[in-house]
């Protein structure tokens, strides 16, 4: 498939580089990551995706608590991230399968995401 670590470095760098300056999510990313701290986030990001990719079990942060935390984060955002990263893929990916593969767990997480900032426990699960 051609998935391997150096190509996962370079689809997140080039991937969070779009992203920075993308007119919708952009400004998400900017008021959520101090300029300084964008180094680390993508590192954060690398280990992540080598998660996804090998299953490594590499990542061990809480994405949903993250997502949670943004304030105004629509479905609009995530379904423009997932463009930019089919986008991505398809410039870079090493092969079709490659592409299949990660933007079929983008996707996943895209919509675990999107139901998680949705969620709104019943009333009675909160006071129990």
């Amino acid at each position: 498939m051609g998935v391997d670590v150096a190509f996962i470095d370079t689809l997140v760098e080039t991937f969070y580089g779009k992203v920075r300056g993308d007119a919708l999510i952009g400004p998400i990313f900017t008021q959520a990551i101090a300029a300084d701290r964008w180094p680390e986030h993508l590192a954060t990001m690398k280990s992540f995706w080598a998660s996804v990719a090998f299953n490594a079990g590499s990542y061990s942060g809480k994405p949903v608590v993250v997502h949670k935390r943004l304030p105004g984060l629509e479905h609009r955002h995530f379904e423009r991230w997932l463009r930019l990263f089919g986008e991505t893929l398809l410039e870079i990916a090493p092969t079709d399968q490659a592409v299949v593969y990660l933007m079929t767990r983008a996707e996943r997480i895209a919509e675990s995401l999107k139901a998680a900032i949705d969620y709104v426990p019943h009333p009675r699960l909160i006071s129990a």
